[in-house]
C-alpha cells in the first residue's frame, strides 16, 4: 500500500489502525477509556469515539492507546 502522502491520509490510517487493534483485542471504547486512566488520560467512550470518527487524535493519545491495549510495537507499514 505504501506510505500515506497527505496529513489527512496519515490521520485516517492511524484511526483505522487503532480501531482494528481494538477489535482484534476485543476492547470497547468504554474499556479503552478505563485502561487509559493508568496512562494519565481522562477519556470517555464519547471522547474516544469522536477522536476516531474524526481522525483527530494526537500522537500521544495514539501511543497511549496502543499501550493500553497491550501492543508493544507497531511498524509504519501496518498503518
Amino acid at each position: 500500500m505504501g506510505f500515506a502522502t497527505t496529513e489527512k491520509e496519515w490521520a485516517e490510517r492511524a484511526a483505522r489502525h487503532l480501531k482494528a487493534e481494538l477489535k482484534r483485542a476485543n476492547i470497547t471504547y468504554d474499556d479503552l477509556a478505563e485502561r487509559m486512566k493508568a496512562h494519565g488520560f481522562n477519556e470517555t467512550k464519547a471522547s474516544i469515539a469522536n477522536k476516531l470518527a474524526r481522525a483527530t487524535m494526537s500522537a500521544h493519545f495514539f501511543l497511549a492507546s496502543l499501550a493500553a491495549i497491550g501492543r508493544e510495537s507497531v511498524t509504519l507499514e501496518e498503518i
